[in-house]
């Protein structure tokens, strides 16, 4: 039996392979992310083709589908990594860093001694707050340029509400018996209103493009990164007010990178061959992204079609939060505190965001069901016009 005929593809498993050496290669990530994407091109090259044709010209045929697509992630991903309460933060800004802020208030409020119970409810916050919003998580952001409406979404807010209402409160509770809250806070913080408004001018051109280009053009939303472009026209527009932090970009664009080539990966897999979309197939995808990166999980999702996509949100941004290597905010908080970076004890403090996700699954199947978008719908509506002019008869 040949490999393209096995009933696992070959390519799920170098798929797979590749998100174990993430798994297990945590300062290596972009490296074993871009050899594994060259395996499965290099697999495709020679043995099965791809969607478009074989060879070189089924690769260019497949890369000229996708870089659109790849184009609006980058500019939205290095954009929003320059836009300097936790839940309702990460509706707005990323949730890494609705994350990183929620821990630095933490680490002051706490004098600095934080249980890993709680550093976990601070991620688990955060993901929560993303996971209905197309704004404030990467996931969110991919089913958004994907042309899922950011109405669809929303349906996840009942599971989130849900989850962080358990785990925030014992989170709390063994915060307070570790290091209770101090009472004496210092004032004179003062907000940057100038900021906050480049913030919100930022965010209302990129929800203002995609709501034009996918509900006015989508025949020629594939043409263009109109998304990345306009934010970043927006960015440096808004430089002329208050300076963008640029220093940020290059690590930024690393870990961009990194993100791109998982999603290339993802679009390269034979999905057909999946397990059909399903309620359970969403719980499941939310249990892997504990141990797996939760943007391959979407990508294939995506590719796929037929989820529930408020639910599927819900299941790969909060499912991340069991492990602390689960989600990005996790990744990144565990930066500020190194103690958290064992799964057994992130298990064992955290166990309480465990239990959360399968309530907040629960609830969320008991108030809204399962409503599952045809898989058109999740790849933008009707099929794309020809980006070329039509030549004219004389």
């Amino acid at each position: 039996m040949s490999l393209a005929s096995a009933p696992v593809p070959f390519e799920f498993w170098l798929f797979g392979l590749t998100l174990v050496g993430i798994a297990l290669l945590q300062r290596r990530t972009l490296q074993v992310a871009l050899v594994g994407l060259a395996a499965v091109v290099f697999y495709k090259l020679v043995f099965t083709g791809f969607r478009g044709g074989v060879g070189l010209p089924g690769l260019a045929d497949h890369l000229g589908g996708q870089w659109v697509q790849l184009t609006n992630l980058f500019g939205l991903l290095t954009g929003f990594a320059l836009l300097l309460i936790v839940f309702v933060l990460s509706a707005f800004l990323d949730n890494i860093a609705a994350a990183i802020i929620g821990g630095t208030m933490a680490r002051t409020l706490f004098r600095d001694k934080l249980h890993i119970g709680y550093i976990a409810c601070i991620v688990a916050a955060s993901n929560a707050g993303g996971a209905g919003s197309v704004v404030g998580d990467t996931t969110t952001t991919m089913m958004w340029i994907a042309g899922v409406s950011p109405l669809a979404v929303l349906d996840a807010y009942v599971a989130s509400i849900m989850a962080v209402l358990f785990c925030g409160v014992v989170g709390s509770i063994q915060q307070q018996r570790h290091s209770p809250i101090i009472k004496d806070a210092s004032l004179g913080a003062r907000i940057d209103w100038s900021r906050v408004g480049i913030v919100g001018f930022i965010l209302a051109a990129a929800v203002g493009t995609n709501v034009v280009v996918n509900g006015f053009f989508s025949d020629h939303a594939h043409c263009f990164p109109y998304l990345g472009a306009v934010v970043w026209l927006a960015l440096l527009t808004s430089s002329v007010v208050r300076r963008p932090d640029f220093s940020l970009v290059p690590r930024a664009a690393l870990s961009s990178l990194f993100l791109l080539a998982l999603v290339l990966c993802a679009s390269l897999m034979p999905v057909e061959h999946l397990p059909e979309p399903g309620w359970h197939s969403a719980f499941g995808l939310g249990v892997v992204s504990a141990l797996f990166d939760n943007i391959p999980l979407t990508a294939l999702a995506l590719q796929q079609g037929g989820y529930d996509w408020g639910i599927l949100a819900f299941s790969v941004g909060f499912g991340g939060s069991m492990v602390w290597f689960g989600s990005s905010a996790g990744v990144g908080l565990s930066n500020l505190f190194p103690e958290s970076r064992s799964v057994v004890a992130w298990v064992r403090a955290g166990w309480h965001v465990i239990v959360a996700y399968v309530l907040g699954f629960i609830a969320v199947m008991l108030v809204t069901g399962w409503h599952p978008t045809p898989e058109r719908l999740a790849h933008g509506g009707s099929k794309a016009v020809s980006c070329q002019s039509a030549p004219t008869n004389p």
